[in-house]
C-alpha cells in the first residue's frame, strides 16, 4: 500500500513553492504582460488593415489572421525559433515567446475590435461625415473610445487565455512557471508537487479574474 508521503510530500511541496511564485512574478506575468501589449495594438493595426478600401491590403491581412489563428502555438513558436536562424536571424527564447503570444492573440484581437466597430451605430459614422471630421479624427475622438467601452470585457478574456498560454513556451526552453516546476520535478524525480502548485497558481491568478470580466461584461451591458 503506497503511504501518504508517496502520495504528496507537505516537506518537497515549501521546497519548491518560493521558487514557483518567483517565476511566476518574473517570467509569467511579465511575459503575458508584454505580449498582451503586442496583442492589443497589433491587433488594432490588423483590424485597420482589414479595413481598408484597397484589397492589396486587406486581402493579404486577412490571410495572415486566418492562418494564425488556424495554427497552434507550438507549431508557431518551433517554426520562428528554429526556422529564422536559417534565414540569418537568431532571437532569444523569450522574445520569440513573447512575439509568437503577441502575434497570435493579435490576431483574436483584430476580431474583437472588428466586433467593437461593427456595432457602432451607423448615425455615429453619418454624423461625423456630416460635421466634415477627418477621418483621423473621427476614429480618435469617436469611434475608438465607444470601441473601447465596448470591447473591454472581452479583451480581459483574451489577455486570460493569453495568460494560460504560457506554459507552450517550455517547448522552446523559455523559463516560465511551468518549465521551473517540470526542472524541479526532474531534479528531484518528483512531479506531481511542483506541477500541480504551478496548476494552483495559475487558478488563483486567473479565476478571480475571470470572474471580475464576467462582472464588468454584465455591468456594461446594462
Amino acid at each position: 500500500m503506497t503511504s501518504d508521503r508517496s502520495l504528496w510530500d507537505w516537506e518537497y511541496a515549501r521546497e519548491v513553492l518560493p521558487g514557483l511564485v518567483a517565476a511566476f512574478f518574473k517570467f509569467t506575468l511579465g511575459i503575458t504582460a508584454a505580449a498582451s501589449a503586442v496583442a492589443i495594438v497589433l491587433g488594432l493595426v490588423l483590424v485597420l488593415g482589414r479595413r481598408a478600401n484597397t484589397r492589396w491590403i486587406s486581402w493579404p491581412v486577412y490571410a495572415v489572421v486566418e492562418f494564425v489563428r488556424s495554427t497552434p502555438i507550438p507549431i508557431q513558436l518551433f517554426f520562428v525559433y528554429f526556422g529564422l536562424p536559417a534565414l540569418g536571424v537568431r532571437p532569444s527564447a523569450l522574445v520569440t515567446g513573447v512575439a509568437v503570444l503577441g502575434v497570435h492573440y493579435a490576431c483574436y484581437m483584430s476580431e474583437v475590435y472588428r466586433a467593437g466597430i461593427d456595432a457602432i451605430p451607423v448615425g455615429q459614422w453619418e454624423a461625423c461625415t456630416a460635421l466634415s471630421l477627418p477621418p483621423h479624427r473621427t476614429w480618435r475622438a469617436v469611434i475608438l473610445p465607444q470601441v473601447a467601452r465596448r470591447i473591454l470585457p472581452s479583451t480581459g478574456n483574451q489577455i486570460i487565455a493569453l495568460f494560460k498560454e504560457t506554459p507552450f513556451l517550455i517547448v522552446i526552453g523559455v523559463t516560465e512557471m511551468v518549465t521551473v516546476a517540470n526542472q524541479f520535478g526532474g531534479q528531484n524525480y518528483r512531479y506531481i508537487e511542483p506541477i500541480t502548485i504551478a496548476g494552483l497558481i495559475f487558478l488563483a491568478a486567473s479565476y478571480p479574474t475571470s470572474v471580475l470580466m464576467r462582472r464588468l461584461e454584465i455591468r456594461l451591458v446594462r
